[in-house]
């Protein structure tokens, strides 16, 4: 009989893919993989499919690396590479004909938060933001764009935003001129400015409004823009001349939940990203006439990514029962039978897909009348219990996606809820925007808590067997639950990186993270200081009936540890049982392969003593 070590050592083989990206000439492609080894790395692998990827980054100095961007020459990517999660991040260049052989392009543990990262032409310059002034020598709270000399070392600070703002700056093919955003008017705004590669000129380009959103991708001629603006009602999709600021709008329907769009190295049409009901939906878009053509639905979810050929392109495909792929798909007409693997993924591990559980469309309403949708897992046989893993974002959305951690709490004979809450992407924007209205731990609360009485109502979940889990504001959900929901309706909680204390993680956070709570709760702690108080778990400790873990990465600068701090200090007072998990080398997430090992089995046991099974 196979022990609950043995199926998480499965799980974990499951290789976990994020941000592939074509180099210019679309000849490789490059991703993320974690799973594989000890640490995440970055794989590589051609178009065409001849050779089997090859691993660029090999683990280097046990950290993990991320993808940022390829060389306009395609011959190397840029990779970023922190220190045990902190997230102080350090560029380096790693050739495909050297794998393995990381030149470092940034200083090493860097007292600032660096974002981006993109080669000149010239092979010379780098750009790349960082909350950093390079006159002082010292941390900022704004985000300033940086061209750094790689031959002299010397740092110029192209653009100097007010205030601080989480973005990553974007330079055009011919290395004129680079995109980036502001937050200088209003928390919720995300303004599209521009600067030229000499600082000289450095200006707003499009505002739909001061408290509204504005994403902007180059197209090929570094003149004009692929833009995504943010209305009252939905997104729209337009063209910006750059030069004249004029903006040519090809989609605007309220009934369309536009994600994201973007134009591919070498593509004419622009890559349209809908979600329906957290759903996938993808298009392309002729930007000079147009005329839209749409994705057949498929069997999951299949993101194009770059045109590799006329009628070939790249994409990312993935389901609950499919680990996340690169795959190379006949563009008119996409049939997951006739798809081509780049990564390779079933040859690395010994899980086969019919280990592994469907997700099911599981729906219901919540105290407003509002429906609500999540994803339900159910073991094989009756059920141990009910654990609710809850997403983070909160502006974000769990889809019908392969997840580790999911699965495993399924072998172990649990069922899953991951529910879409209020304030999830992936339905509307007025659902998205729903959660504003009570600010953080209003009635996207409810919503979790009557999924668990939906459950209940349905016979799927019992009572005194339900659990609660998630990672950053699916830990910060954790503990409003457990603070909250009375014992029949949850025995449980395990947040994960969540925040206690909202002003506390307000003032320990990264600085160009405060703009989004200030977005979400309607100010800053001194301008609404009883919704930070109603809204921190941390002032209903003594609520607490239900068993309590806390999980916790010791480096994490997003929800920092003093929010474990706080809290444990309020519950000993309490008299709170409680137990404390921490990782000394982990940031926000418990990412390591050994750790999620401890973690999960941990997780297992813990809701398995609380449900007394």
């Amino acid at each position: 009989m196979p022990t609950s070590e043995h199926y998480l050592d499965q799980f974990l083989s499951l290789p976990k893919l994020y941000g592939s990206g074509a180099s210019p000439d679309g000849k490789w492609v490059a991703w993320v993989w974690a799973g594989i080894g000890a640490t995440m790395d970055v794989y590589a692998a051609p178009t065409d499919g001849s050779s089997e990827p090859i691993c660029l980054t090999q683990g280097y100095q046990g950290q993990d690396s991320w993808l940022i961007s390829w060389s306009p020459d395609s011959k190397a990517v840029i990779v970023a590479q922190d220190h045990d999660g902190d997230e102080r991040a350090r560029l380096f260049r790693v050739d495909l004909a050297k794998p393995g052989n990381m030149q470092p392009l940034t200083e090493e543990s860097p007292q600032y938060f660096l974002r981006g990262g993109q080669l000149h032409p010239n092979g010379r310059w780098l750009i790349y933001a960082a909350n950093f002034d390079v006159a002082t020598g010292k941390e900022i709270e704004p985000t300033y764009v940086y061209r750094h000399d790689l031959q002299t070392g010397e740092h110029i600070v192209l653009a100097r935003p007010q205030k601080a703002c989480y973005y990553a700056p974007s330079m055009n093919e011919q290395g004129t001129h680079i995109l980036y955003n502001r937050k200088d008017l209003h928390p919720a705004g995300y303004l599209l400015w521009m600067v030229d590669i000499e600082g000289k000129t450095d200006r707003e380009i499009l505002n739909v409004g001061d408290n509204m959103k504005v994403i902007g991708s180059w197209l090929a001629d570094g003149r004009r823009v692929l833009v995504i603006a943010e209305t009252q009602t939905h997104f729209k999709v337009g063209v910006l001349d750059s030069a004249t600021n004029d903006v040519r709008w090809l989609i605007d329907d309220p009934n369309r939940n536009i994600d994201n769009a973007y134009v591919p190295h070498g593509s004419d049409q622009a890559v349209i990203v809908e979600i329906q009901d957290a759903r996938l939906k993808a298009s392309l878009l002729n930007v000079e006439t147009g005329a839209e053509s749409r994705l057949p639905e498929l069997p999951g979810n299949l993101l194009p990514v770059a045109p590799v050929n006329r009628d070939e392109w790249i994409g990312e495909f993935y389901s609950s029962q499919q680990p996340r792929d690169v795959v190379r798909f006949a563009i008119a007409n996409p049939q997951p039978e006739n798809f081509v693997s780049l990564t390779r993924v079933w040859e690395q591990t010994s899980v086969k897909a019919a280990d592994l559980v469907a997700a099911e469309d599981f729906r219901w309403k919540s105290v407003d009348g509002l429906l609500i949708q999540g994803w339900l897992y159910r073991p094989k046989g009756e059920a141990k219990g009910t654990i609710v893993y809850v997403h983070g974002g909160p502006t974000w959305h769990s889809e019908n996606n392969l997840n580790y951690q999911i699965q495993f709490f399924v072998s172990q004979g649990f069922n899953v809820l991951d529910p879409n809450y209020r304030g999830s992407t992936g339905f509307s924007r007025a659902f998205q925007e729903a959660i504003k209205e009570d600010g953080w731990g209003g009635r996207e609360q409810d919503d979790i808590r009557t999924g668990i009485e939906a459950l209940i109502a349905a016979g799927i979940a019992k009572i005194g067997k339900v659990g609660i889990t998630g990672t950053s504001y699916g830990g910060y959900s954790s503990w409003c639950a457990i603070t909250r929901f009375t014992p029949e309706i949850l025995a449980a909680s395990a947040p994960i990186c969540g925040m206690t204390d909202l002003v506390v993680d307000y003032q320990t956070t990264r600085p160009d993270l405060r703009p989004y709570s200030e977005e979400m709760i309607g100010g800053s702690p001194d301008q609404v200081p009883e919704r930070y108080y109603k809204a921190s778990p941390i002032n209903f400790v003594s609520n607490i009936k239900g068993r309590l873990l806390i999980v916790q990465g010791l480096q994490d600068p997003n929800v920092t540890p003093s929010n474990v701090q706080v809290v444990k200090e309020k519950l000993d007072q309490s008299g709170i049982e409680h137990q404390v998990l921490a990782f000394d080398d982990e940031g926000h997430g418990i990412g390591r392969p050994k750790n999620q090992k401890t973690l999960c089995l941990r997780l297992v046991e813990f809701f398995g003593e609380a449900f007394g099974v």
